[in-house]
């Protein structure tokens, strides 16, 4: 066992307005089957009462700290300079660990040697009920990512096609891919997707997927609706395709691939106004592609939303 100056694992949950939730996150690292951790959880000016349940436990692996609201990736890249493990681990305020995640990940770790592993999850709603449904638009959405990565057999491509780590809960890393893969950028909706591509190009064959365990409990909130944010999401996602299709192509193909690239995306625009404009003119009414573009983004805003 690591002595209290350097546990072998450190956790940092940023924690903002979840007072229904931070206790059974908390609860859910100092249950773990290894407790040769510490829990640092980092209040980002939370209005509601997750402080003082935080300031509640009595463990002396946990340590709290306040600061004025300064977004998510400035409070885990706050975390990641107090943090003193040999392994490091981030947990939003709303989501939970299974209570073996962290034996199962050091098994896997010394195992493979891997320097970065992320596992499967598990859907939950506010209320902690999962989501079985196969055809709930979440699941078909992740299912899609997971069965590409199966398909493709290389975890960067994959990355490509679609973020099934899902969420910065889901990262277990070394204190070395840390260092070699430095601070989460000043990305609000997609630090964490920006944060895995840096990892993988830091850490190259070192970032391992177990893809057939279930390690943690990603929480989904229902009733949010379309917004800036789902533009927003959407035009840094663009971005980030781009740059990191881009980090593995030749530097002679670089043009060649950007061109292609972005002219295939502006067919799919052109497309879309030529069989809307040809659609009877009763068919292009606003509420239903309203309606329909709102069920289809609603549960990536929900998660992205602070």
């Amino acid at each position: 066992m690591e002595s209290r100056d350097r546990p072998l694992i450190s956790v940092i949950i940023p924690a903002y307005n979840h007072e229904k939730f931070i206790g059974a996150a908390v609860d859910s690292v100092l249950q773990q089957t290894v407790d040769d951790l510490e829990l640092i959880v980092i209040d980002d000016g939370s209005t509601d009462l997750t402080g003082k349940i935080v300031q509640g436990y009595t463990d002396n692996r946990l340590a709290y700290y306040h600061q004025e609201n300064c977004d998510a990736y400035n409070t885990i890249n706050r975390g990641l300079g107090l943090a003193k493990g040999k392994y490091i681990a981030i947990l939003n305020s709303d989501d939970i660990f299974t209570l073996n995640r962290f034996e199962r990940l050091l098994e896997f770790q010394k195992q493979a040697g891997a320097e970065c592993i992320i596992s499967d999850v598990i859907p939950v709603s506010d209320e902690g009920l999962e989501y079985i449904d196969p055809e709930f638009g979440w699941n078909i959405w992740h299912q899609k990512n997971r069965n590409f990565y199966f398909e493709c057999g290389d975890i960067y491509i994959a990355f490509l096609k679609g973020n099934f780590m899902v969420t910065t809960s889901n990262l277990f890393m070394t204190r070395q891919a840390v260092k070699k893969t430095g601070k989460f950028c000043s990305l609000r909706y997609l630090h964490d997707y920006d944060y895995i591509f840096r990892l993988m190009l830091a850490c190259p064959g070192k970032v391992n997927y177990l893809a057939e365990e279930k390690l943690l409990y990603y929480r989904i909130h229902p009733g949010n609706t379309l917004g800036e944010a789902a533009v927003t999401g959407r035009e840094q996602d663009r971005e980030l395709i781009k740059k990191y299709m881009l980090k593995r192509v030749p530097q002679e193909y670089k043009t060649l691939v950007t061109a292609g690239s972005e002219r295939l995306v502006e067919l799919e625009h052109e497309l879309y106004e030529v069989k809307a404009a040809m659609l009877p003119q009763k068919a292009q009414g606003v509420r239903s592609v309203a309606k329909m573009l709102q069920e289809s983004l609603k549960t990536w805003v929900s998660k992205k939303l602070r």
